[in-house]
């Protein structure tokens, strides 16, 4: 991938992080299966048309929207993680559907042809951006006239207990870090609906729509829920830069987690945005 503007990013992403992702991808899709699904519905594919799936990871909403476009229909995914890219490429075809393409790239700045597509989708793929505006413009310039744009993204961390549950248990045994700065690109970039809104805007998106979706989310057991916890995300970062804390860490965490313990697994309340838009 030579034309990238998000280094740090693809560096994250095809290093432990991108490996983590793939390793727990099954867990994974489990947990934020229903949140995609929503954005999915939004987003309303149609049989034949043309779609990019932006951050498509390890594929699983790539297939879905494969399926739901039919045997005419286009999809792309396009990732920045060799590491998600090699799960995805390795997906069983729905019945069906055409074979999605599947592209190492960055979204804010790959040429996708300009026009090419009916509608863009993506499930927590788009809050990495280093120039946000940019990317969405870059988006909009590979969607037709008309063409329409779906996504889920988080809302605050505070809203998020799925996270922030475990990393409250977790925070008396933790490094001290700097207040990190709620614009970077990261999981909450857009929690706030109106930057959110502002940057859809300064990037030529029209009709933008921003509304709120509550789930449980989950499903794993409680040692399946707890590895995780330790392994993906922000917590997951800190504790492999600081693996002496791990065995203090899991205590805590797992005695968090047991209290969302159901018939059904562990299931945590998520808080995102799901966000639909016009080119």
């Amino acid at each position: 991938m030579e034309n990238t503007a998000n280094a740090a990013q693809v560096d994250y992403w095809n290093a432990l992080a991108g490996q983590s992702w793939a390793r727990f991808q099954t867990q994974l899709d489990r947990q934020i299966d229903p949140l995609g699904r929503e954005a999915i519905r939004v987003l309303a594919p149609r049989a034949g048309e043309r779609i990019l799936d932006i951050g498509c990871g390890c594929g699983q909403t790539t297939m879905e929207l494969a399926a739901l476009t039919g045997a005419d229909g286009y999809v792309k995914g396009a990732d920045i993680s060799v590491p998600m890219l090699e799960i995805a490429k390795a997906r069983p075809v729905p019945p069906g559907a055409v074979a999605p393409v599947f592209e190492q790239a960055d979204a804010q700045v790959a040429s996708f042809g300009d026009g090419a597509f009916d509608a863009a989708f993506s499930r927590f793929g788009v809050m990495f951006f280093a120039d946000p505006v940019a990317a969405f413009a870059n988006i909009r310039k590979a969607l037709r006239a008309g063409g329409r744009l779906a996504f889920v993204c988080w809302r605050p961390f505070a809203e998020n207990v799925w996270m922030r549950a475990p990393q409250q248990a977790a925070a008396p045994f933790m490094p001290e870090s700097p207040p990190a700065d709620p614009t970077a690109p990261g999981p909450f970039a857009f929690a706030d609906a109106g930057r959110l809104r502002g940057i859809l805007g300064d990037a030529g998106f029209k009709d933008i729509a921003i509304e709120k979706f509550d789930g449980l989310i989950g499903g794993g057991d409680l040692e399946q829920s707890l590895e995780l916890s330790l392994r993906v995300g922000p917590l997951g970062g800190t504790l492999r830069e600081h693996p002496e804390l791990v065995s203090k860490v899991s205590a805590a965490v797992k005695a968090a987690l047991a209290g969302y313990m159901t018939p059904q697994g562990v299931l945590m309340p998520a808080a995102t945005w799901i966000v639909r838009a016009q080119a």
